[in-house]
């Protein structure tokens, strides 16, 4: 390890010589390098697909749709909005200040760390760099080394498309995190599970590093059936899609429980099945179409969970396992013990615990009993529970009627609260993200206001009372000597 620490601090010296040198704030090399960014995934794209099969079983085409072609929009959006979003915000001052004028400069941060995780491997890895270098900062990234190749291939393949000066990736464990996380950075950026992010916000406490935590936490989707009846068809598509199309829901942002009134459960788990079907075939595990669990380890925690005696009385559909394959049939449970671990950690897995409720009005006091989610999915269309939701209840996001999508819309922000996570990224965000909003006042030296000095007197003490109010009739009255007070 002593190798590698010295890895890490060259390479930490390296970039913020490369920083300081002011290189990282040009726009024109801000662009070069997520033009690069664009050209290494389209130049790969057939080996990408491959690494991702290959540590987490993906089909191309989710492969696609959940990284590739995420990241080559985002670094199109940023590269087509950065001449925009780099200028300078010029906001109004109070009269008071007359004439000086104000600004708010975005500047990079300086050298940041990027920690990403193992489920999505490319694009948790490449949208946080596309940020980051947006931002004109330079970066350190490390992959997870639970998807293996896809870190080696990252590895590999940045240096060649990508300043090696400014940006520069590192692989390794725990261990090797632990050896970064001594450095002092100026800003770190994480994606992970709060037991890690922990552990994060403790190191950069000891240096007040800025942190994004991009955490997760289990998110409820509540079927509303009384006023989605009709369309009860793509809500369960869609609840499908959301659980186990998906890196068979290994997701931050993946359905994680069903809230539904007891009389619909029946005809949900009915309408469940069929879809299930449609989609991976009568044997999942052949389909090629359902991502595996992506180690051991993880799979004997979902092992764990299935196996506690309550919760393996709740399976109704599935919940089957192949620990050579590492894969575990898209499951139901219907009412499991809600003090059974499943249903107070992050499931992470293609299990689908549905909770049922005398009424769905309960859904919003159920929600608020647990940790705030990452994002919350409701299908209704009543408005009042609508409201309750969004006034009631805190999470990262809200979707209705649909889930997931919001993650890939980037004209709106993704990110935790509480437990789900600290900080928003994508699109603009993530530039924001990476980028210290630096006050700038422009003052003048044509005229003073003798009451900012002392000595101090009443006059001077009335004309600040009026200047904090902004009563600008009031300070002329008392200037000239009108008023006294």
């Amino acid at each position: 390890m002593e190798a590698m620490k010295e890895t890490v601090e060259e390479s930490l010296r390296e970039m913020r010589e490369t920083f300081a040198s002011g290189r990282t704030r040009s726009v024109k090399w801000r662009k070069t390098q997520l033009g690069a960014i664009i050209e290494m995934v389209k130049d790969n794209e057939d080996k990408l697909c491959d690494v991702l099969f290959q540590d987490l079983g993906k089909h191309s085409t989710e492969a696609f749709r959940d990284e590739l072609g995420f990241v080559i929009r985002s670094a199109t959006t940023a590269l087509n909005c950065l001449d925009k979003w780099v200028v300078p915000k010029k906001t109004s001052l109070p009269l008071l200040f007359y004439p000086a004028k104000g600004k708010v400069l975005s500047e990079p941060y300086g050298t940041v760390l990027v920690l990403s995780s193992w489920n999505f491997p490319i694009s948790l890895s490449l949208d946080p760099l596309i940020g980051a270098i947006s931002a004109g900062n330079t970066v350190l990234l490390k992959a997870s080394e639970l998807s293996p190749n896809a870190s080696a291939f990252l590895a590999k393949t940045i240096p060649a498309y990508l300043d090696n000066k400014a940006i520069k990736v590192i692989e390794g464990g725990p261990d090797v995190a632990t050896i970064l996380l001594k450095q002092q950075w100026d800003k770190i950026f994480f994606t992970g599970s709060p037991r890690i992010g922990k552990v994060i916000l403790a190191a950069a406490a000891e240096h007040l590093t800025p942190v994004t935590l991009e955490l997760g936490g289990k998110c409820p989707t509540i079927v509303d059936h009384h006023s989605v009846s009709k369309d009860m068809k793509s809500v369960v598509k869609r609840i499908s899609g959301g659980k186990w199309g998906s890196a068979s829901g290994q997701a931050c942002i993946s359905v994680d429980y069903i809230l539904i009134e007891k009389s619909f459960a029946s005809s949900l788990i009915d309408m469940l099945k069929p879809v299930i079907k449609s989609f991976f075939g009568e044997n999942p595990k052949e389909s090629g179409c359902l991502s595996r669990i992506v180690s051991k380890q993880h799979f004997q925690r979902l092992a764990r969970l299935l196996n506690d005696p309550g919760v393996k009385a709740s399976i109704v559909y599935g919940g089957s396992m192949d620990e050579d394959k590492l894969y575990v049939e898209p499951t139901i449970l219907l009412d499991p013990p809600l003090d059974s671990e499943i249903m107070n950690e992050e499931i992470f897995g293609p299990i689908l615990p549905i909770i049922t409720l005398r009424d769905i009005q309960e859904s919003i006091g159920f929600i608020k009993s647990k940790p705030k989610p990452l994002a919350i999915y409701a299908f209704t269309n009543d408005e009042n529970l609508k409201t309750r939701i969004l006034s009631e209840t805190s999470s990262g996001s809200v979707t209705f009627n649909d889930v997931m999508i919001q993650y890939m819309c980037d004209a709106l922000p993704f990110g935790g609260v509480g437990q789900s996570g600290i900080g928003r990224y994508h699109g603009k965000y993530s530039f924001e993200c990476f980028s210290h909003d630096k006050a700038i006042m422009e003052g003048s030296l044509a005229m003073d206001l003798e009451a900012r000095y002392p000595p101090w007197n009443s006059f001077k003490l009335n004309f600040i009372r009026l200047a904090f109010r902004e009563d600008y009739f009031k300070l002329v009255l008392l200037m000239l000597g009108i008023i006294k007070k």
